[in-house]
């Protein structure tokens, strides 16, 4: 099950997620999501555990607790949604000044 976790620490590293949440059972993977630009923590992170009663009882025992100076929220992730094809720079605008244009 993969679930996510809100509200980190921003000095809170994979390894420290992953140690939380290997409290309550075997997990494949902790990661602490960061800012491309700046390698900073955002704040969230996502934990994979292949046991889903293992992560119910994680994110049960969890959710709304303190960890690393910070009260987390922890839930199942939700699938990620289709944001689109991305872009496109404003161009739509740039067609509507066009049509107007010709008018």
């Amino acid at each position: 099950m993969n679930i996510f976790v809100a509200k980190l620490n921003f000095r809170t590293d994979d390894d420290q997620l992953l140690a939380l949440f290997e409290e309550f059972g075997e997990v494949d993977s902790a990661k602490v999501i960061v800012d491309r630009e700046t390698s900073r923590s955002k704040g969230f992170g996502f934990v994979e555990m292949p046991n889903d009663d293992e992560a119910n009882a994680a994110i049960d025992a969890l959710n709304e607790t303190e960890f690393d100076e910070r009260t987390i929220v922890v839930k199942k992730a939700r699938p990620r949604e289709d944001r689109g094809g991305g872009g496109g720079g404003g161009r739509g605008n740039r067609d509507n000044f066009e049509r107007r244009d010709r008018w």
